[in-house]
């Protein structure tokens, strides 16, 4: 690929991702989309069972290929067939595909857990926005451009070589070692209306987001060593607050 192809692929798979993004927020709060969480499918199934069983499929789909291609064989396996500098916006590409293939399958579920209604409702709003922030704003605490692949297309279209990862710990790192997962989890259950199927959605999702991290904290102990070590010791994961357990460092 020339770099002018890599660099216009790179920021097509940008603009992909904030429309998915964009969509679920959307999508989970039925608002400003035209199929909201708890709307009919598009493609609806036979029975409560298949239902269920379709969503835990895209749900697993969707961890499957995110956790596959974050690992660094399957990335060296990659880069032999692409540039090395689209190999993160590749990764972006598949995770915006696969979540909007969750959206478009999504079952509806519609018992519902919880319903809070009135003015009451908008602090749950309010909640939802909060976790989009701390999403967006841990992004740009550590390098919004990179984590997204705009960095390395730049790089590449001018002929630069990256710089190397460096271990920072600015502003939210500093009460846990994931806010932009925090924030994720935070807006996957702020909702005034609760169903059955969003919870179905959130639960799977915050399994998933553990089940990342468990891999993600093996990777960053390989990369920094004992400096990840002691952060893992003195700066919770994902609950502001709570106390690292002693031994809880990823060998």
């Amino acid at each position: 690929m020339k770099r002018i192809s890599v660099f216009a692929y790179g920021v097509l798979a940008y603009l992909l991702f904030l429309s998915v993004f964009s969509y679920m927020a959307g999508f989970l709060q039925g608002l400003f989309v035209p199929r909201g969480i708890n709307d009919p499918a598009l493609v609806p199934v036979a029975s409560p069972a298949l239902a269920v069983g379709l969503n835990l499929a895209v749900i697993a789909l969707f961890g499957l290929l995110h956790s596959l291609l974050a690992r660094d064989w399957v990335k060296a396996w990659l880069t032999r067939f692409l540039p090395v500098a689209a190999e993160r916006s590749t990764y972006v590409v598949q995770s915006s595909l696969c979540l909007a293939l969750a959206m478009w399958l999504w079952q509806p579920m519609t018992g519902t857990i919880w319903q809070v209604e009135g003015p009451a409702g908008f602090a749950f709003y309010a909640l939802f926005a909060l976790g989009a922030g701390i999403v967006l704003w841990s992004t740009f605490l550590i390098d919004h451009f990179e984590l997204f692949g705009l960095r390395q297309i730049w790089t590449h279209l001018r002929g630069q070589p990256m710089p190397a990862p460096e271990f920072r710990t600015p502003v939210l790192y500093r009460f846990v070692r994931h806010p932009m997962q925090l924030g994720v989890v935070i807006l996957l259950f702020a909702t005034p209306h609760l169903t059955a199927g969003h919870l179905l959605f959130a639960g799977s999702m915050t399994l998933y987001v553990f089940v990342g991290l468990y891999f993600e904290e093996r990777a960053l102990v390989r990369t920094y060593g004992a400096r990840y070590q002691a952060y893992q010791a003195s700066v919770p994961m994902l609950i502001p607050g709570l106390r690292p357990k002693a031994g809880s460092r990823v060998s």
